[in-house]
């Protein structure tokens, strides 16, 4: 299938390049990423969230055994095997042994860009600088991770993506959301922090390819993009933790609906002179 070649090779060439050459539009592509996954899909990553969780919990130092007892112990029953099989998908060992050896990845210490942004969150027309970022969501016993991309020119929430993992393709969808509805200007940059998925080289070559200024905070300083922190806060304190999700369909149409519904047309922003981002942005210049 096409779509399956192009996710296959999307580390090495560009999502855009491949949908021309073999001849699919770039939105069928994500189309059929978003396609619901079975239930043995969905078991799969709500395990592979779980083994992370706890795999960090206990500071990498279980290895499948415990952490399958653990996970029993969590009602999320799995033999020995297969949490041992999801471990080497991922490439995770524990310490206990001396074939632990920490090596980080190429992209750990490599990508890191300056901060071009440099705290000035205030710009005079939109489509010039942005900010991303990606939050965490508690849904049950589950988490799920939300990407999102800001204007700060108007505040307005114009990417946004979320699922159940933050490898780097939940950034990217984010991305596209926001490049599919607006235009950039010459001279854009994006502003992020140092996440590893924020200097993976799939992103990158897209900024690249885009023309955009890849701009990071300084390493630990959340204050460098403290304008989606503050929507973050929001977002949290007004809809997730207000309406305490059971279910990942809940969360999505609750997100859905606090961003595309209230957020970008109704929230009036302190920081727009009470009005709203979409009100701000129709005003006469």
């Amino acid at each position: 299938m096409k779509y399956a070649v192009i996710e296959s090779y999307q580390a090495q060439f560009t999502i855009t390049m491949m949908c021309r050459l073999l001849g699919v539009s770039r939105s069928g592509f994500y189309d059929w990423k978003k396609r619901t996954p079975s239930l043995l899909e969905q078991r799969k990553a709500w395990v592979s969230t779980a083994i992370m969780q706890t795999y960090e919990k206990f500071k990498k130092r279980y290895g499948a055994p415990r952490l399958a007892v653990e996970l029993s112990k969590n009602e999320i029953p799995c033999s020995v095997n297969y949490v041992a099989k999801l471990l080497k998908e991922k490439g995770l060992k524990a310490r206990n042994g001396k074939s632990f050896k920490y090596s980080p990845s190429v992209e750990a210490s490599s990508n890191v860009a300056d901060n071009l942004l440099k705290r000035q969150f205030t710009v005079d027309a939109p489509n010039l600088k942005w900010v991303s970022d990606i939050t965490y969501i508690k849904v049950g016993r589950v988490w799920l991770y939300l990407a999102v991309v800001m204007d700060l020119y108007s505040r307005k929430i114009i990417g946004w993506a979320l699922d159940n993992h933050m490898k780097e393709s939940l950034i990217i969808d984010a991305f596209d959301m926001a490049i599919s509805q607006r235009k950039l200007k010459e001279g854009a940059l994006i502003h992020s922090d140092r996440g590893v998925q924020y200097r993976g080289n799939q992103y990158q070559q897209i900024l690249l390819d885009n023309k955009i200024q890849c701009s990071m905070s300084r390493k630990g300083n959340c204050w460098d993009n403290a304008a989606m922190e503050a929507f973050f806060g929001r977002l949290k304190v007004e809809l997730v933790y207000a309406e305490n999700y059971k279910t990942v369909t809940e969360a999505y149409t609750g997100i859905f609906e606090f961003i595309e519904l209230f957020y970008n047309p109704v929230r009036r922003h302190s920081a727009l002179g009470y009005m709203s981002p979409n009100e701000f942005e129709a005003k006469p210049n």
